[in-house]
């Protein structure tokens, strides 16, 4: 009857931590999401700024020329910035690749040793 409940135990013990690691990896999607919605919301923004000084730009112009050349001018700025965005989010993407890759290697440390601890050794 031991065995049973041994068994039982253990079945428990392991659906309890299958559980906790989902919800570990749930909140690490959740931290994931939220930085990278950020980083959507900067950039969005940096389009929203270009946006209205280009408006600015087209009424406050006095001539094609100086229209023309503000745009330009406001082009470039606009993709300077757009290229440090970028930098910015492959170093996001290896961040975020570094914590999922030490979330699963730390659970499946884990499982390895609850699987072994779970088996009993042969003789």
């Amino acid at each position: 009857m031991s065995t049973v409940n041994e068994t039982m135990n253990t079945v428990n013990e392991m659906t309890n931590k299958g559980l906790e690691r989902l919800t570990s990896l749930g909140e690490l999607n959740l931290r994931t999401f939220e930085r990278l919605a950020a980083r959507q919301m900067d950039a969005v923004n940096l389009f929203v700024e270009h946006g209205v000084r280009v408006m600015k730009l087209t009424t406050e112009s006095k001539g094609y020329n100086e229209y023309l050349k503000g745009q330009v001018e406001a082009t470039k700025e606009l993709s300077e910035r757009l290229m440090s965005e970028s930098k910015s989010n492959v170093a996001l993407a290896g961040e975020v690749r570094d914590d999922y890759r030490h979330w699963f290697e730390k659970n499946m440390a884990e499982v390895g040793a609850d699987l072994r601890k779970g088996v009993p050794t042969a003789v």
